[in-house]
């Protein structure tokens, strides 16, 4: 068996209105923070939640990864080697803002077996990046990608946001041309989100800041997946695209069910059996790791939890949703009432049922959520 390891970095240099990920735009408590995640890998290594299972795939994620030093980083490369078996051909991906992007960065990164580079682009265009208070301008979007080549990276995905207020769909069709003309292997991209305690959130309330239109989300969707079938993009999973052989091997093991550690503050662990999440508060986090404890918390999956994990992980992906395995793993009941409620999404050309497996249609993929949820045990 082969697993993963999410490694969350909880600082950022200034807050994007829409998130509501942790992190920190203080970094006055790196080097602690730096102290306690090697302290972390240490204890989670002995703890062996992933039952000796070979490492895969490694992602930095946040916050804004980028903002580490290269030293920090070869410590935190150099422990998880230590106390993992990391494979020779494993995925390492960095997470990077492009304003944080050096051509010494990127040599040092390369240097320490970074091999592929998630970029928050996020749009090409600065009104926009300015509605979002991004920290890079359209310009340093731009120049990323050519900097990145240049360092001999040929593998990174990189992230833009739709659906937002003033985004007209020429606008959008433009940011994904963009991408196109630059040859980039692989793409995520998000319907704006408006989630609740955030900026964005409380901006909208106070009439500041114009609300998300539903309609125009849908609309840009589906205009995304046209254009990138059109180029030969898989889409392989509702929020991802990707030219052949170039799936993100990490964020594909979540969806296929793999087994992940998750490491740093507000980071979740799955072992097909439980869950696990660590404390969202960097100081706590750090607290308890001096006194080398891992403030986490641990929820075991009854069987209905974890059927329910599969509908809606499987749902995601363009293979869909294996009733046979189903079968195989929760009982032929169970395979048997998703057959059954599953027809009315067939009717109405939500799904499609064929060779026992379950896939959502691209009208299906603005209703994936639901269509789920419909779906649960």
């Amino acid at each position: 068996m082969m697993a993963g390891i999410y490694i969350h970095i909880p600082f950022c240099r200034q807050a994007c209105n829409y998130c509501n990920f942790h992190f920190s735009t203080s970094l006055h408590y790196k080097n602690d923070f730096v102290a306690a995640l090697l302290n972390e890998i240490q204890l989670q290594a002995a703890a062996n939640y992933l039952q000796d299972q070979s490492i895969a795939t490694i992602y930095f994620g946040g916050g804004t990864p980028s903002l580490l030093t290269v030293e920090e980083l070869q410590q935190i490369m150099q422990a998880l080697q230590q106390h993992f078996t990391v494979t020779a051909d494993a995925e390492i991906t960095l997470e990077a803002n492009p304003d944080d992007v050096t051509d010494e960065k990127l040599v040092g990164w390369k240097t320490l077996g970074i091999n592929r580079l998630s970029i928050g682009i996020q749009s090409l265009f600065e009104e926009d990046l300015q509605w979002m208070n991004r920290a890079h301008t359209a310009e340093e979007a731009k120049q990323v990608i050519t900097k990145a080549r240049a360092a001999g990276f040929n593998s990174f995905t990189v992230d833009l946001i739709y659906g937002t207020p003033g985004l007209t769909d020429e606008k959008w069709l433009s940011n994904i041309n963009w991408v196109l003309q630059q040859n980039i292997n692989h793409l995520s991209c998000y319907a704006l989100t408006v989630e609740e305690k955030t900026p964005l959130d409380k901006l909208i309330r106070q009439h500041k800041k114009t609300d998300v239109d539903a309609e125009q989300q849908s609309r840009q969707f589906i205009l995304l997946m046209n254009e990138l079938q059109k180029a030969g993009f898989e889409h392989y999973e509702i929020s991802n695209f990707a030219k052949p052989g170039y799936r993100s091997k990490h964020n594909s093991s979540y969806w296929k069910g793999v087994h992940y550690l998750g490491l740093g503050p507000s980071a979740h662990s799955f072992n097909g059996i439980s869950r696990q999440w660590n404390v969202a508060n960097n100081q706590q986090y750090i607290q308890a790791l001096q006194q080398h404890t891992i403030p986490f918390e641990k929820e075991e999956l009854t069987k209905e939890q974890q059927l329910n994990e599969y509908i809606m992980t499987s749902l995601r992906l363009m293979e869909g949703c294996d009733l046979h395995y189903v079968e195989q793993r929760f009982g032929i009941a169970a395979a048997n009432r998703i057959r059954t409620e599953a027809v009315a999404f067939v009717s109405k050309g939500l799904l499609t049922a064929a060779n026992d497996h379950l896939i959502l249609t691209q009208p299906g993929k603005l209703f994936a959520d639901s269509i789920a949820a419909d779906l649960f045990a």
